[in-house]
């Protein structure tokens, strides 16, 4: 993985070899998408391309966004000339803003983020296609941070940290603005708590969230999403008081600035109820109802607006399931009258 992250200009002998790598972890990745994505898309055609097969790689089709019914069927690599093809043009037109970047990891119907293994195969795409330029350009940087969130959606976080600290390396290096260093952090931060490192995870996410609010103030969409990474992993910790209060601080704030269905927003709605399940306060009939309620309308929507596909779904049920044990526990083990 560390020659993934070799510098340009390299010698050829060099260059030949690590194209050859990320070519063949590409090819891999597309071949395990579309493994994991058969049983959805049989008989289907690409969105782009219209055929089921692509024209010159024969790979079949995936769908990991939003799309319900016939929609968003595609080929990785179809998806990947796309972006690189429109961020090209941007490039030229000197007009390169973030919708047209966001093509390389969100569906273009749905306007949902890509994931799973479709988002790892993105990932590889993208590398693939920026890794040779210069330490300093902004497409390199983006396609590395790509590539490893890619890696840790696809639950291959082994790979991922290193690609995230060549990441960090590399913009502390060339002296990246402050913005960028976060983001990379805060990538980090996920993938030591993921990997169950969470003293580190713990010490990384609260720098990055004091960052951002001197950045950029609380009604930040990245201020708000390092507040939901810092209480994750509190709760990872054990520490729910803290996560607690933090959620209740900047939930306003998330629905304030980016709306009840927005997907931070949700998983902070569903981490409030974490928080009231687990703690003390939880012994409380109302706190625990709290909880139930909470995710129950929160399924609902991120069913809803994500689709029943999506992996955060099955999670989310889960601990549905576990809150209404925990509250019919709690009813039967209340004396009559005392409720």
């Amino acid at each position: 993985m560390a020659e993934l992250a070799t510098n340009a200009p390299a010698p050829p002998w060099l260059r030949d070899r690590v194209g050859h790598v990320a070519q063949q972890k590409y090819d891999e990745a597309v071949t395990t998408a579309v493994e994991a994505c058969a049983e959805d898309t049989k008989g289907q055609t690409c969105y782009i391309c219209h055929q089921a097969l692509h024209r010159h790689t024969k790979e079949g089709l995936v769908r990991g966004c939003a799309c319900h019914t016939t929609e968003g069927f595609v080929h990785v690599s179809c998806l990947a000339e796309q972006a690189s093809m429109l961020v090209a043009e941007a490039l030229e037109k000197n007009n390169l803003d973030r919708k047209v970047w966001d093509l390389w990891h969100t569906c273009g119907l749905c306007k949902q983020r890509y994931h799973g293994e479709v988002l790892c195969a993105l990932g590889w795409a993208c590398w693939r296609t920026y890794l040779w330029r210069p330490e300093t350009d902004q497409l390199r940087n983006c396609a590395m941070g790509l590539l490893g969130n890619g890696l840790s959606e696809a639950n291959h976080d082994e790979d991922a940290l290193p690609v995230q600290e060549a990441q960090l390396s590399m913009l502390r290096r060339v002296r990246a603005s402050e913005r960028h260093i976060l983001a990379v952090q805060s990538n980090l931060a996920n993938t030591y708590q993921i990997l169950g490192r969470l003293e580190e995870a713990g010490h990384t996410c609260r720098d990055v969230f004091s960052g951002w609010l001197k950045l950029n103030g609380e009604e930040d969409e990245s201020t708000i999403r390092a507040a939901l990474n810092c209480a994750t992993i509190f709760i990872s910790l054990q520490r729910f008081e803290e996560a607690k209060s933090l959620i209740r601080k900047m939930m306003p704030v998330a629905l304030r600035v980016l709306g009840q269905e927005n997907y931070l927003t949700l998983q902070m709605r569903w981490n409030h109820a974490r928080t009231l399940s687990r703690t003390t306060a939880a012994r409380a009939f109302d706190d625990i109802r709290e909880a139930v309620t909470t995710l129950e309308e929160t399924e609902r929507t991120m069913r809803r607006v994500l689709g029943g596909a999506h992996p955060s779904i099955a999670r989310i049920e889960e601990d549905l399931r576990n809150a209404r044990a925990a509250l019919r526990a709690r009813e039967e083990a209340q004396p009559s009258g005392d409720a």
